[in-house]
């Protein structure tokens, strides 16, 4: 789904295909047809975004075969699909039984994670649509803070030196512009826009800004304004923005609201939880959801849970989300004269952890709550004032998809060098 701004942006809107489980290249195709067709359809637009996850195995095969992605972008034109962004945050296994704080690793302090994100950049490179200025891959915060050290901070900033340097090799050797996007989330070394801002101070900020995930941007009872005012002031650009909504509690102490709580505390995923009201701002934290609940926050204040909630409809009372927020800051981004960004993922990635009766049934139900997910983000676009403007010779809504386009003739990529 493309708007334009009124500044003449181009907006490109995505959803994030890392609430689908495949580890392997096959997988990843056979999704577009089990669950990406059918959320474009769904959605009744003649082409949608995919915010693609490729787990690091299939990123190795497709980053060493330039024809096996050129037959990955056949099979998107196809279908109506198109890719400008990568979620490059999850390794691998993404989808297993428990996930938590495995999620972090490799770090950035680790050759494996530039090799990987390299790999992702050279991809992207040969899957952006012709017309499309620019892409972008989302990456973790440099590293969960339990393993940071001044050691692993050098190393991780040498890497993020490399990985500039290899972006701009992939731009001369593809001519097309990539860009990598740090996404803080709690826990993490960084957790704020502001220490995003002090880590990356010295990073090339033509090549590396920031990921603004809306859901992590709430947990951390950051005021969009002021967050993006800080980025904007500090030269770090909003690469890209993911639409996400927190599960909030107003008053943790009521058992009906912790009876409320307690299904959302599952064990795949890790839900950064934390706790308002000390004086000066500061806030209490809980690694997780679970120990939060058992006493590790003291209730005194509202919680707001690292839980991606669905965008366009509200948790059961006495639970909330975190819509005002994601409104405020899409309003931040895209109400003024100028656009602070051009590309928008949808990443409700939890939908089949959500409690029994929430979740969707089969792949059909899926496909129309992610549909319901980009209808609603899209509507809040046009109530900002930007329009529909999809792709050029795109069909009509229910029509058959467009003609596959060719892929852009480009140079095999180089290997690059490890550190």
């Amino acid at each position: 789904m493309r708007f334009r701004h009124r500044d003449g942006t181009a907006v490109h809107l995505a959803y994030c295909t890392n609430v689908h489980p495949a580890e392997t290249l096959e997988g990843i195709t056979a999704q577009l047809t089990t669950y990406a067709e059918p959320v474009r359809k769904a959605a009744d637009e003649p082409v949608i975004g995919l915010g693609l996850w490729l787990p690091q195995d299939a990123a190795a095969v497709l980053a060493a075969d330039p024809a096996a992605v050129a037959a990955l972008r056949r099979e998107l034109t196809a279908r109506g699909l198109e890719t400008v962004t990568l979620n490059g945050f999850p390794y691998r296994g993404f989808h297993a039984p428990v996930v938590k704080r495995a999620v972090y690793y490799p770090d950035w302090s680790e050759p494996a994670r530039l090799e990987y994100t390299l790999n992702l950049a050279r991809i992207l490179a040969r899957l952006l649509p012709a017309d499309a200025e620019r892409g972008s891959v989302s990456t973790l915060p440099l590293a969960w803070r339990t393993a940071w050290s001044r050691t692993r901070k050098a190393a991780a900033m040498r890497q993020l030196d490399a990985l500039a340097a290899g972006l701009r090799r992939i731009e001369a050797e593809t001519g097309r512009t990539i860009r990598v996007a740090v996404e803080p989330e709690p826990g993490c070394v960084a957790e704020t826009t502001e220490q995003a801002v002090r880590l990356l101070a010295d990073a090339d900020h033509d090549r590396i800004g920031l990921c603004l995930d809306v859901c992590h941007l709430a947990v951390a009872h950051e005021d969009p304004g002021s967050a993006v005012a800080r980025l904007l002031t500090a030269g770090l650009p909003v690469v890209k923005v993911q639409a996400s909504s927190a599960l909030e509690a107003a008053d943790p102490a009521d058992p009906k609201v912790r009876e409320a709580l307690a299904p959302f505390a599952e064990p795949r995923f890790l839900h950064q939880t934390r706790e308002a009201g000390l004086p000066g701002g500061a806030l209490l934290g809980s690694d997780d959801l679970g120990p939060a609940l058992a006493g590790a926050l003291p209730g005194r204040a509202p919680w707001r849970i690292h839980y991606h909630v669905p965008l366009h409809e509200e948790p059961a009372p006495p639970l909330a989300s975190t819509g005002p927020v994601l409104r405020e800051t899409l309003r931040t981004l895209f109400g003024g004269d100028h656009a602070v960004t051009d590309h928008i993922e949808v990443e409700t990635y939890t939908w089949s952890v959500l409690p029994e009766g929430s979740r969707p049934v089969g792949a059909a139900g899926l496909a129309r709550g992610i549909a319901a997910e980009l209808s609603w983000t899209g509507r809040e676009l046009t109530r900002l004032g930007l329009t529909p403007a999809p792709p050029a010779g795109a069909p009509a809504p229910g029509s058959p998809a467009a003609a596959p386009a060719p892929a852009p003739q480009t140079p095999a990529p180089r290997e690059e060098a490890r550190p």
